[in-house]
């Protein structure tokens, strides 16, 4: 389907470090009525070799608005398909927090790359669905 950081075809698991940074980038496209209201399930894993994973310096990004909230280009999406290609996992600035890191990587190319995945129920804190 494609995303941000990849082209249509381009295959791409989004993650993110933390829960926290996980929540706000589902709420920003599903809503934290949908958290409140369907079932969900948090899934971590563990990068075996840390070395294999390409940190994306926010200066190594050719226009600095790929990072503000709002609709992707195919430039954008061109450039995270380059990076997809030429690295197993990708970290970069979420657009939600940028604060906070995006781990992509394509599911394919990365197997056996990470291990230690668990799940659990997720249950949002009634209290954020306004």
């Amino acid at each position: 389907m494609g995303g941000r950081w990849n082209s249509q075809g381009v295959r791409a698991v989004y993650t993110s470090l933390d829960p926290a940074t996980a929540i706000m980038e589902v709420a920003v496209h599903k809503g934290f009525r949908a958290l409140d209201t369907a079932h969900h399930v948090l899934t971590s894993a563990r990068v075996i070799d840390p070395a294999r994973v390409h940190v994306l310096d926010t200066a190594d990004i050719p226009n600095a608005n790929w990072l503000v909230p709002g609709s992707h280009g195919a430039g954008q999406k061109g450039f995270g398909d380059a990076l997809l290609r030429d690295h197993l996992f990708v970290l970069i600035p979420s657009t939600v927090s940028r604060h906070s890191w995006n781990l992509i990587f394509d599911a394919t190319k990365a197997t056996g790359q990470f291990d230690d995945v668990q799940q659990e129920h997720f249950a949002l804190d009634p209290r954020l669905h306004v």
